[in-house]
C-alpha cells in the first residue's frame, strides 16, 4: 500500500536531462508524516492509516483538538488525514514515517492543493467568454458576458450558470504528472510541470488513479 506524501511547494525551476531537453518542474518538500493510528472496519467500518502531518506544541492546540491526540497516545501534530486501505493488512504499523522514498522517478502522481484566490473576476478571465464585438453599435460592454437567459419561459436564469464571480480558492487536483526526481536525502519530490496552489502552500502527493505503477 503507498500512502499519499503532505508536502509543502517550494517554487518552480528548470532542469536537464541527460539528452540536454529542458523541463519545467515544481520542487516539493516533504512534510513530517506519521502514521498515528488505525481505522478499523470492525470498529469504523472501513479500514484506513490516519496520518499526522508536521509535529506541534501541544499549547499551540485547542482543548477539543490536543485532547484527541491525548486519546491516541500520540504526539501534537498540525493536522491529520486518513488514507484508505482495502484491508487491515495493508496498513502499515503506528509510528511509521513516510516519506519521499515511497515515490520513485518516472511514476506518475495525482497532486491536489487549493488554488491561487483571484477575487472577483469577468466572464473573460474566468470562463473563457469570447467577449462581445469591438464595433457595430457595441459601446462600453465589450468584455461583457451576455444574455444570461430568456423571456417569460424560463423567466429566471438556471442556477450554475457561468457568469462573473469569484475565481480560485477552489480545491483542485492535478493528475497523472510525471516524477522527475525524489531525493529522499533531501526530501525533496520533483515533478514535471506545475501544481496548484502558492509557494509555501501545503499540497497532498498520491499515487495516479488513472495510470498503472511500473512494476520492476
Amino acid at each position: 500500500m503507498q500512502l499519499g506524501l503532505s508536502v509543502r511547494k517550494i517554487g518552480m525551476t528548470r532542469v536537464l536531462a541527460d539528452d540536454g531537453t529542458c523541463y519545467p518542474v515544481t520542487l516539493l518538500k516533504a512534510e513530517e508524516n506519521v502514521v498515528i493510528a488505525h481505522k478499523t472496519r470492525e470498529k469504523h467500518g472501513y479500514c484506513a492509516a490516519v496520518l499526522g502531518i508536521s509535529k506541534v506544541d501541544t499549547k499551540k492546540l485547542n482543548r477539543p483538538r490536543a485532547g484527541f491526540f491525548k486519546a491516541l497516545g500520540a504526539e501534537a501534530f498540525r493536522s491529520v488525514r486518513e488514507c484508505r486501505a482495502a484491508a487491515e493488512e495493508e496498513l502499515p504499523a503506528v509510528g511509521t514515517v513516510v516519506g519521499v522514498e515511497s515515490f520513485s522517478a518516472g511514476q506518475y502522481v495525482d497532486v491536489t492543493g487549493r488554488s491561487i484566490g483571484k477575487g472577483f473576476a469577468g466572464g473573460m478571465k474566468r470562463h473563457n467568454f469570447g467577449g462581445l464585438r469591438a464595433t457595430h453599435g457595441v459601446s462600453i460592454s465589450h468584455r461583457s458576458h451576455g444574455s444570461t437567459g430568456n423571456r417569460q419561459d424560463p423567466g429566471r436564469v438556471f442556477k450554475g450558470k457561468k457568469m462573473a464571480g469569484h475565481l480560485g480558492d477552489v480545491q483542485v487536483t492535478l493528475q497523472n504528472l510525471k516524477v522527475f526526481e525524489a531525493d529522499a536525502e533531501n526530501a525533496l519530490l520533483v515533478v514535471l510541470g506545475g501544481v496548484p496552489g502558492a509557494d509555501g502552500g501545503s499540497l497532498l502527493v498520491r499515487e495516479a488513479v488513472k495510470k498503472p505503477r511500473k512494476t520492476p
